[in-house]
């Protein structure tokens, strides 16, 4: 039995707790703001060799602020990847250029081996977020299997993870070019996966490689890659053995790569539209 005074008591408990959540927002929100968004229509480059042309009603971060936003959202950041998204936060998607060299895209892909492979590097992976205090990361399946289209070189995948419970979506794409790719991580819910890609493939459509760094002219000499289709799934580079030893070197990657939009942050991510309008005026 509740003694009376305990139960007059909870009803203050819940208020300051729900004041306490109300601040932790506000601030989000305030950092989120005070962030320097470029909205479109515009264009922007992307890692000195691209550009990516932003739509109306979307908003892109650079290298510097791309680093702050995914702190906030308690994910990692290898500090070289850019952001663009809808300004309502609906889903975001990151880029990332890795100069690793002309892959070659002859290889087939054997997804059951892929998945065994990015389960056991999860594992690996979630010692950077315990030693931050967050919530581990896990891959529960293919979204969405690896598939290549020779036509747009592009490879694409999608992995659903989960964490404290919930569940969440990264589809990966891999737009290869002459000295190596560009890597699109888009972090959507799973319910929102097919609208969200048929999205992000629309925002792709304006992005190009510069003239002399495209897939098709690549010339005899150029660096050439140390692995194929494959490895891309699982780390690029990272996949290639070193002195530190697979898992090491792959478990870090991958700890940056995945992205998981955390419960807290979902509700502040609605206004963001609405305070940009304000941060204009």
């Amino acid at each position: 039995m509740i003694r009376s005074w305990l139960r007059a008591l909870i009803p203050t408990v819940l208020l300051i707790a729900a004041a306490a959540a109300a601040q932790d927002k506000s601030d989000l929100m305030a950092k989120v703001q005070a962030l320097h968004w470029v909205r479109g229509p515009t264009s922007v480059p992307v890692a000195g060799n691209a550009r990516l042309a932003v739509p109306a009603g979307y908003a892109f971060l650079d290298v510097a602020d791309t680093k702050t936003f995914v702190e906030l959202t308690h994910n990692l950041s290898d500090g070289q990847e850019v952001m663009i998204a809808p300004e309502d936060l609906g889903w975001m998607a990151y880029l990332r250029f890795s100069p690793e060299g002309y892959v070659k895209d002859d290889e087939k892909i054997d997804a059951a081996a892929l998945l065994k492979t990015l389960r056991e590097n999860a594992d690996a992976s979630n010692e950077a977020r315990r030693q931050r205090g967050w919530n581990e990361l896990h891959v529960v399946d293919w979204a969405v299997a690896p598939a290549y289209n020779p036509q747009t070189k592009r490879l694409e995948w999608a992995t659903l993870l989960e964490s404290d419970g919930k569940r969440g979506t990264n589809f990966f794409t891999k737009i290869l070019g002459r000295r190596g790719y560009m890597s699109v991580t888009l972090v959507t819910a799973p319910q929102d996966l097919s609208a969200s890609e048929t999205a992000l493939n629309k925002v792709l459509d304006g992005f190009q490689y510069n003239s002399g760094e495209t897939y098709a002219e690549y010339k005899p000499g150029d660096k050439v890659a140390e692995y194929g289709l494959a490895a891309l799934v699982v780390g690029g580079v990272a996949a290639v053995a070193t002195k530190k030893g697979f898992w090491a070197v792959a478990g870090g990657f991958l700890a940056a790569a995945w992205k998981f939009i955390v419960a807290a942050c979902v509700g502040a991510f609605a206004w963001l539209k609405s305070l940009l309008k304000k941060k204009d005026a």
